[in-house]
């Protein structure tokens, strides 16, 4: 085997930062929140004739963090010393606080950083993280409380028929858990339009109280066969979410506003979930992603990949204790407008092609300049 042969150092030259809103193709809400458009903040980060490119769905205001304070604490630096310059970018933060949009602007450049330094080896994300699988489980999500019947059975009808995806979940506790009827005839919906086989999850976004998430997980378990419950409580309630885990026959899951490591030991620690979700695009990008499932696995903790079917799947593939990535109705679709190369699911799985480098996906500058925005 032929020895790859490294310069002494790879320095970072520059890094660009553009932001994108997309309107959503209808009307959109959850349980607690209701909205039209989604904005992609695309970074790319530079070293001699290669670049990376990352992203993440935040605000523009990721803009200015990535011009300045990430900027200053990466250029200059070798563009493969991806640990050290991951804490470069923290402690640049320090003042800002790291939550929010601050950890959207890191983990937009670590992903950035990451499929730089793939290309630069010449290897996919998946060779350079090293795969335990190819092909990556999903599930198919939407099923929004705006949607009527007639879109909500269409979309759900399409992920099990058009792309073999054996799992599929809608949203509930419409209007902070005070439409509990129209919550159990969607579930109900949902049952009858994918059939007896096909696993169903729901997701409240924290809409419900404890006792409420309890009656009516009890209620979604033995009338519908629901088996994932996602954060039936705020995830900020970490003793509502244990009791509902030890109450429950359903799997409780939880996670995905985890904006650092320290987040998700908390979670784990008060044994709050049974599934921890991970978003890649908040957490810190790759390189927190990683220490979070191996938080996960040490506690003998599945992860599921909250939304970002796109950037997860490379890293899903790395992820021994991985259960499934979330196949998002809304970055799908925005994925398909402005990057090529994305994957798309068939029987149920995104498989990856190993010969790629990089994570395998470019911005189409053309199509994505319509929605460019700042």
């Amino acid at each position: 085997m032929g020895r790859i042969d490294l310069k002494e150092r790879a320095a970072i030259t520059a890094i660009s930062c553009r932001s994108y809103r997309i309107p959503t193709d209808g009307p959109e809400g959850d349980g607690t929140l209701a909205w039209q458009s989604t904005t992609v903040v695309v970074v790319q980060v530079y070293c001699e004739h290669h670049f990376g490119t990352g992203w993440t769905y935040s605000s523009d205001a990721c803009q200015a963090i990535v011009n300045s304070e990430l900027a200053d604490a990466l250029v200059g630096h070798d563009a493969l010393d991806i640990a050290g310059l991951h804490e470069a970018m923290v402690r640049s933060c320090r003042n800002l606080g790291r939550p929010g949009v601050v950890a959207a602007a890191i983990s937009a450049v670590d992903i950035a950083l990451w499929d730089l330094k793939a290309k630069y080896l010449g290897l996919s994300l998946l060779k350079l993280f090293g795969s335990c699988r190819v092909d990556v489980p999903v599930y198919g999500s939407g099923g929004f409380t705006t949607y009527d019947e007639l879109t909500t059975a269409s979309q759900l009808a399409s992920w099990v028929g058009e792309f073999g995806i054996p799992r599929v979940k809608i949203k509930i506790a419409e209007s902070w858990g005070r439409e509990v009827d129209r919550d159990l005839k969607r579930v109900a919906l949902a049952r009858k339009t994918i059939g007896p086989t096909v696993e169903l999850f729901v997701d409240a976004n924290g809409g419900y109280s404890r006792k409420q998430a309890a009656r009516i997980g009890q209620r979604l378990y033995e009338e519908h066969g629901v088996t994932w419950f996602e954060e039936p409580v705020s995830s900020d309630d970490l003793e509502g979410l244990r009791l509902l885990r030890d109450y429950l026959p359903v799997d409780v899951a939880a996670g995905e506003y985890g904006y650092d490591e320290t987040y998700f030991a908390r979670m784990v620690a008060a044994e709050s979930v049974d599934c921890l979700q991970i978003d890649v695009t908040r957490c810190g990008g790759f390189t927190s992603f990683m220490r979070a499932s191996a938080i996960a696995a040490a506690h003998c903790l599945e992860v599921s990949c909250h939304c970002a079917p796109s950037l997860h799947a490379s890293v899903a593939a790395s992820t021994v204790n991985l259960r499934h990535v979330e196949y998002f109705h809304d970055h799908a679709r925005i994925d398909s407008l402005l990057f090529d190369g994305v994957p798309v699911p068939k029987n149920g799985v995104l498989t990856l092609d190993p010969s790629l480098t990089g994570h395998g996906m470019t911005l189409m500058e053309a199509d994505a300049a319509v929605f460019q925005i700042g």
